[in-house]
């Protein structure tokens, strides 16, 4: 049997096909890498969770539709997971949602919590997890948090100025010593008792009489028989004041019901479109604006932050105005002026 010699430029070409055919198997390699991972839709961006409470209720609609649009203009920096639920005391599910967050492996939770104390657990083990938690609408409960040994930041408005605010334009338009109500949301919901607190503040500086605190869940059919049970029970009541505008509306259905349309005031609180119109009409006194619409871009713009610079976070106060009747009428021929001075 005869034996091939081989030449030294023979074995030198022989490793160049060699380490072209090993570059080429490596540059294949990488670029199905890359489509594996563009058809994952995975991304080196950090992914932010917004969980909401009610989509039912317009404010958290709005909520949700204003932290989309941040995302559309901000999409090369950070992935967005919208969630809510579908009833405001669902608590059960929202812990859920923060749940499956987890397991998703998100790098942060903007949470606007159903209840102040019942989600604080599960957001503890969020952050043992090393998940970025911001509690934005609704504060947890300070007790609570310090029991368990946490701190999330809270990012949002001050709801008993808002409340008081509220308060305080109804106030003037009562005679002194007025019989009025207040229907809260949620008990158990820190924003809810800090609107009480807020309305009850302003109530009593002008020498009104809260007669009756109800519950009305943050709910409008709920609001609307309470409403009517309340004047009902005290026949001289001559305001409602709803700590949302859910249940202002529901009051403002009762009322009318009662043909006390005019006798009994109404004010709300969240600003959203249909107690606007009620409010132009001259149907609802006034309501309170934390802008619904940036509420949830607040929370994660501070989340982004705490991600980059990996700073402590803390509390932040975000804007509340007094929406009235001059307020929109004020606010509409602004914008007249502007459109009739575009080219």
């Amino acid at each position: 049997m005869t034996m091939r010699r081989t030449t030294p430029s023979y074995r030198f070409g022989t490793a160049l096909v060699g380490l072209t055919i090993l570059l080429v198997a490596m540059a294949v390699g990488v670029i199905g890498c890359a489509k594996r991972k563009d058809e994952s839709g995975s991304s080196d961006r950090p992914r932010v969770a917004l969980i909401m409470k009610s989509l039912a209720n317009e404010f958290f609609t709005t909520m949700a539709e204003g932290a989309r649009r941040h995302h559309g203009q901000h999409a090369d920096e950070y992935d967005l997971i919208v969630n809510g639920i579908k009833d405001e005391r669902d608590l059960a599910r929202q812990s859920a949602l923060v749940e499956e967050m987890m397991a998703s492996r998100v790098d942060a939770i903007v949470i606007a919590p159903a209840d102040s104390k019942a989600l604080a657990p599960v957001l503890k083990r969020a952050q043992q997890a090393g998940i970025v938690v911001i509690n934005i609408d609704n504060k947890l409960d300070e007790s609570v948090l310090k029991d368990l040994g946490i701190e999330i930041p809270f990012v949002g408005p001050d709801n008993r100025k808002g409340a008081r605010l509220v308060g305080e334009y109804l106030a003037k338009r009562l005679p002194k010593g007025a019989e009025v109500a207040i229907l809260e949301g949620v008990p158990t919901a820190f924003n809810s008792q800090q609107r009480r607190a807020g309305f009850e503040e302003a109530m009593q500086a002008a020498g009104h009489r809260v007669v009756s605190v109800q519950s009305g869940q943050w709910e409008t059919a709920i609001a609307n028989r309470v409403a009517a049970s309340l004047l009902s029970e005290h026949p001289r009541l001559q305001a409602l004041l709803c700590c949302n505008d859910n249940m202002a509306l529901g009051a403002l259905a009762a009322v009318k019901e009662a043909g006390k349309l005019g006798k009994v005031q109404i004010v709300g609180f969240d600003n959203i479109e249909a107690v606007r119109e009620a409010v132009l009409r001259g149907e609802i006194v006034a309501t309170a604006d934390q802008h619904a619409d940036q509420l949830a871009v607040y929370g994660i713009e501070y989340a982004l932050q705490v991600l980059r610079t990996g700073s402590t976070p803390q509390d932040k106060e975000t804007p509340i105005d007094l929406i009235t009747r001059e307020t929109l009428a004020s606010a509409k021929a602004e914008r007249d002026t502007k459109s009739s001075e575009k080219p």
